[in-house]
């Protein structure tokens, strides 16, 4: 009995191996919302690792997440590495690629809880709305992880935390073009007011110059020689 058990167990062990290793070899997983503002607001909140606790789906799953920024200050070549509490685990981005307004490549490493390399990248449309924020997820399907996804719909459970990441990101640029149309309005205020004071300084300066002018047809006045 015990023989045919264990003979039942090789074999759905063998069957379950072969499925495993029938699963892609690589994987992806995009996420697509529309964000406020033109191209240039959500393009900055992404290219600039700095502003990523604005909207990052991961970034404050830990109060004393360690943040180590290196590199560029922002763009191709900007590094941020990371290493927090079993949430967040550790790991590392580098910016590899940056085209202004259009498109960001970033390379992820993770190190905990597990070894694995990906690319995201993010590109940046204008719709009518304000800009269509794409984030995908490209990579390579270990064994580990093609045994994994036969148990965890992996587009489901990192696609969630995609589309936590993009609401995130959507408020955040609400808030930045909320913050240059104040300052759009305070500088138009400040030009009208500038020509007004220069309106009324060139009134006042033809006034005096009128009021110093001689009267026309007014009689003129003996300069007394010594």
């Amino acid at each position: 009995m015990l023989k045919k058990i264990a003979i039942g167990l090789a074999a759905a062990l063998v069957l379950l191996l072969a499925f495993i290793a029938t699963r892609p070899d690589t994987f992806t997983l995009s996420r697509t919302a529309t964000v406020p503002g033109t191209p240039d607001v959500a393009f900055a909140l992404v290219n600039d690792f700095h502003q990523w606790n604005q909207w990052s789906p991961w970034d404050n799953l830990d109060p004393n997440l360690k943040r180590v920024f290196g590199g560029a200050e922002s763009g191709t070549g900007a590094t941020y590495a990371w290493t927090g509490n079993d949430d967040v685990g550790e790991g590392r981005m580098t910016n590899e690629e940056s085209r202004a307004n259009e498109s960001v490549r970033i390379k992820l490493e993770f190190i905990k809880p597990f070894a694995a390399t990906s690319t995201t990248t993010f590109t940046f449309k204008p719709v009518q709305d304000g800009t269509a924020v794409t984030w995908t997820m490209t990579g390579e399907n270990g064994f580990m992880s093609k045994a994994f996804s036969v148990f965890i719909d992996m587009d489901k459970m990192v696609g969630k935390d995609f589309d936590k990441g993009l609401a995130s990101m959507q408020a955040a640029a609400k808030v930045e073009v909320a913050r240059r149309a104040e300052a759009e309005a305070v500088r138009k205020q400040a030009e009208a007011k500038a020509a007004e004071e220069a309106a009324a300084a060139a009134a006042a300066a033809a006034a005096a110059a009128a009021a110093a002018a001689p009267t026309e047809g007014a009689p003129a006045v003996a300069v007394p020689t010594p």
